[in-house]
């Protein structure tokens, strides 16, 4: 199976490092690319700054679309594996209910204050993160219960009536969550406003070894889009792998919910549009998601924190409107090409 050129490494890489630069310049206070290069290059040399645009650039925004790349490459390459993985193309990461899961986490940490200052990432992460792992046990143990077979479609019916159970359990909270109540909803919506460095770390240790481990089953999950039982045949431990794939996502999603809160359709817009360019090839597919989901989400904050400055919209409203606009566009384009 061929794999992502050296060249087209090239090209995405570039598009990737010329979108985070004009996210960084633009914004209510304009930055202008010379003045953008130099504070950074300042920075990363020790030299102290003391402007006004370099504490923007480096303590608000630098942090920030930094964030929302990771976010967006989480989101990205966790949709296209849970697509080929469970052959269904309008799955995506929260399809196994692991997205509400964190959600709920989150939701609980922010209404009761949950903190854990023995720790520098506490709160609202460690708590979507250790529920979207809980979810995912709950979620695989009642579909093995089920079905000792574990297929595909136990797993999505198991994770959608989780999701369904998780969004009540939210709505119940925020119910008797009282003077919390803006602040859960704004976060449901989707936000990256308040990203600093901690959440990058936070997201590069997920993003790394759960990334690779989907890369590295790319060709299982080339073999899962033939079906089941075709891939045992040809060799892949079907359900070693189907577990160890999402773990992965688990992790990447919960990791992102806990960031960047609930935001909708980059699992599920990204992998579809270059699928369309690229085919179905999974050692292609899953590293370009990582390109183009960061730059889908770059792009989208940008678009949610000026298309009505002074006023930032949440993310996740601009990312339901954009995808859902993008999903119905390609599925006509689909269906007049049948």
């Amino acid at each position: 199976m061929e794999k992502l050129s050296l060249k087209q490494h090239i090209l995405f890489f570039s598009l990737l490092t010329a979108c985070f630069f004009v996210c960084l310049c633009i914004g209510s206070v304009p930055i202008a690319l010379s003045e953008s290069v130099d504070i950074l290059y300042k920075a990363l040399m020790g030299v102290e700054q003391s402007s006004t645009s370099a504490s923007i650039l480096i303590f608000v925004r630098l942090p920030r679309v930094t964030s929302t790349g990771l976010v967006g490459a989480s989101l990205a390459i966790s949709g296209a594996a849970m697509q080929g993985l469970l052959q269904n193309p309008l799955a995506d990461g929260g399809t196994l209910g692991t997205s509400a899961g964190a959600a709920l986490g989150a939701v609980l940490s922010i209404a009761f204050d949950i903190t854990l200052p023995s720790f520098a990432l506490a709160g609202t992460a460690i708590m979507a993160i250790l529920f979207s792992f809980i979810s995912l046990i709950i979620v695989m143990s009642i579909a093995y219960a089920v079905d000792k077979n574990f297929t595909n479609n136990t797993i999505i019916l198991m994770g959608v009536i989780f999701s369904m159970f998780a969004g009540s359990l939210i709505s119940l909270v925020m119910a008797f969550s009282g003077e919390k109540l803006r602040s859960i909803t704004f976060w449901t919506m989707g936000s990256l406003a308040g990203a600093d460095f901690s959440n990058i770390v936070l997201l590069l240790l997920s993003l790394i070894p759960s990334s690779l481990v989907l890369m590295l089953n790319a060709r299982e999950i080339n073999a899962f889009s033939l079906g089941e039982n075709e891939a045992l045949h040809i060799g892949v431990n079907v359900k070693k792998v189907k577990i160890a794939l999402l773990i992965a996502v688990s992790c990447l999603i919960g990791t992102a919910v806990s960031v960047g809160g609930s935001i909708g359709f980059v699992g599920l817009i990204v992998p579809h549009a270059l699928r369309i360019k690229f085919s179905g090839n999974y050692k292609k597919l899953l590293p370009l998601c990582l390109y183009a989901g960061a730059i889908f989400l770059m792009l989208t904050d940008l678009l949610a924190r000026t298309i009505l400055s002074p006023v930032e919209l949440p993310i996740g409203v601009v990312t339901s409107f954009v995808g859902a606009i993008v999903f119905v566009v390609i599925y006509a384009g689909r269906k007049r090409n049948a």
